[in-house]
Order: C-alpha cells, then sequence, then structure tokens
C-alpha cells in the first residue's frame, strides 16, 4: 500500500511546524480530508482517526467558546496515535490546550495562511496522486502527437529502436524498459519512469544513451496519460492479422481498460511511422471519425443497392 509521510507534507505546502515534531514520520494512508466539525462538538462515533485533520475558522472559533475544561477533554480526543497530522488554516493561532495535547500524544501540529477550502482541495489532490493505486510493466511509454503510446512486446524485438526512430521524429520519450503506471482515477492511467532510468534509453549494440542530453528537454516528458497500448509480435504467417481495424480489443492495466492494437515485427516494415499514423487515427476516432468504419458503412450501402438491381 501506498505512503505519504506528514513530513513531505510539511515540505511539499511549506507548512510551519508548531508542535509535534517527533511525530512527522508519520504516514498517511489516505487522500481524504476531515474537517472534525461533529467531533468538536463532542461525536467521536465515527472519528476518522486516520485522516489528515483540517482545522479552520468555523472549528476554531466553536472551540473559543467552549469552557477550558471542555475544550482540554475535546482536543485531546483529536489527537489520537493514528491521527498523522493536525493543520491549522488562515494562519490563525493554535490553541493552547490543541498545543498541550499535541505534545503529550506526539501528533504534528502545523499551520499555513493558506484558506480552508484551498488547503482542502490542493491536499486531497496531491496526496489521491501520490496513493493512487500503482504498478510497473515492461515496455516503452512515449508521447505520440499527445496521445500516451505504450509500446510492449517481447525483449528484443525492436521497442527501444522504434522509440528512438520516434523520439527523431519529434516525439517524446516518457519511459524506456520499465514504466510505473498510477491509476489516478477510474478512467486515467499515467504512466511515468522510475527514478534511476528516467531520460535513459537502452539501445542494443550501443548501450544507454541520455536522450536530453542528445535531443534537447523538448524530447522527453517526466508523465503522460496512457491512450493507446501498441504490442509488438514476430510475424507469424500462420496467424490472421486484422486487415479492417473494425475490430477493438483492450487491455486490462490495473482498473481501467486501454485500447490494443498489435503489430506484426518483420523487415522492411517501418514501425516508428505505422506507430505515428496508429496514434494520428486513434486521435481521429475519438473526434468521430473512423475509416474503417466508414469502409464498412460504404461497402454496405453497395451491397444493398446491388441487390436492389438484382430483384
Amino acid at each position: 500500500m501506498a505512503k505519504v509521510h506528514t513530513k513531505e507534507l510539511i515540505d511539499k505546502f511549506q507548512l510551519e511546524l508548531v508542535s509535534g515534531e517527533e511525530g512527522i514520520h508519520r504516514t498517511i494512508t489516505t487522500s481524504d480530508i476531515s474537517r472534525p466539525g461533529l467531533e468538536v462538538a463532542g461525536y467521536f462515533t465515527y472519528y476518522p482517526a486516520e485522516r489528515i485533520q483540517l482545522l479552520g475558522k468555523t472549528e476554531l472559533t466553536f472551540i473559543s467558546e467552549m469552557s477550558a475544561e471542555l475544550r482540554k477533554e475535546r482536543l485531546a480526543q483529536l489527537c489520537t496515535d493514528e491521527t498523522p497530522g493536525i493543520i491549522i488554516s488562515r494562519d490563525l493561532e493554535v490553541p493552547n490546550e490543541l498545543l498541550l495535547a499535541s505534545q503529550a500524544s506526539g501528533v504534528p501540529i502545523m499551520r499555513t495562511k493558506m484558506t480552508t477550502t484551498r488547503l482542502s482541495s490542493r491536499l486531497t489532490n496531491y496526496l489521491e496522486s501520490r496513493l493512487a493505486p500503482m504498478t510497473a510493466v515492461h515496455g516503452v511509454l512515449v508521447d505520440i502527437y499527445g496521445i500516451g503510446v505504450l509500446i510492449k512486446g517481447d525483449s528484443g524485438v525492436g521497442k527501444s529502436e522504434t522509440a528512438l526512430e520516434l523520439v527523431k521524429r519529434g516525439h517524446r520519450l516518457v519511459a524506456d524498459d520499465s514504466v510505473e503506471i498510477r491509476q489516478q482515477d477510474e478512467e486515467t492511467l499515467v504512466g511515468s519512469p522510475p527514478e534511476l532510468i528516467q531520460h535513459l534509453l537502452e539501445i542494443r549494440g550501443l548501450g544507454i544513451i541520455n536522450v536530453m542530453t542528445l535531443f534537447g528537454a523538448g524530447a522527453i516528458r517526466n508523465y503522460k496519460k496512457i491512450s493507446l497500448i501498441i504490442h509488438l509480435e514476430t510475424w507469424d504467417s500462420k496467424k490472421v492479422y486484422d486487415r479492417l481495424g473494425l475490430d477493438e480489443e483492450t487491455m486490462r492495466i490495473l482498473e481501467t481498460d486501454v485500447p490494443i492494437l498489435t503489430l506484426p515485427v518483420r523487415p522492411g516494415r517501418n514501425l516508428a511511422v505505422i506507430i505515428e499514423v496508429a496514434a494520428m487515427n486513434f486521435r481521429l476516432k475519438r473526434m468521430g471519425m473512423n475509416a474503417a468504419q466508414q469502409f464498412n458503412d460504404r461497402l454496405t450501402d453497395a451491397i444493398s443497392a446491388s441487390d436492389e438491381e438484382v430483384f
């Protein structure tokens, strides 16, 4: 399971650490943010202690109107062993009772100048991205005309050489050999390279090359949404390959089905050009222009007209 440490939030959002320094390495396992209004009012039955707790002007104003004894009791209940941290928005003053509870439990208390709503939105987006389900696949990811194309196939089939030709043609490399894929939402997969091999491309017989150094910063991307998969396989004369493009196959990665095309590899075929055209054709299909379907409709109309002439 993916985890984020509280310290990462402090560094990312430049939060002021007010108290609880010993707890900054606590882990966050959910992207949900809690604004504990009901809990402050005394209802702790369903308190989501494992979430980041966000206290804004409304909660702190309500707390300030309590008696000192009640305030101490409620704020102590907010600070549990599971709580990864409590953030105060709008640079508001932190209640002394919360500081005491933090010192007793080790829960980090942080503060920011951001408004509560803005902070909640930014925190949620960041945590959803970092905690998204992730897998790694063997392949090459290239950005072709804005379409993220994942090139798969057996080792040695020519994936990296094809990617090199695509980069020379002005497209951008995202990852070679290993692609880390995160499920951002139900229909979105985002691929990125492992940090160790970022910007690198391995060509058999040549070795490892740095694409950014050779071709410039415009030849690489750090991440890209995966829209299409191209599977390269050695040409099999006994296999029947799709010649019209009417049948659309998909491959399931994590929880998302991605369209996949199988391209046979044999000497004389310019795979880079074919993949480039496949990306452009995929883009046209998303715009509602399907050449294979148009041909099929014309063929159906021609057969119907021929049958009418016979009868």
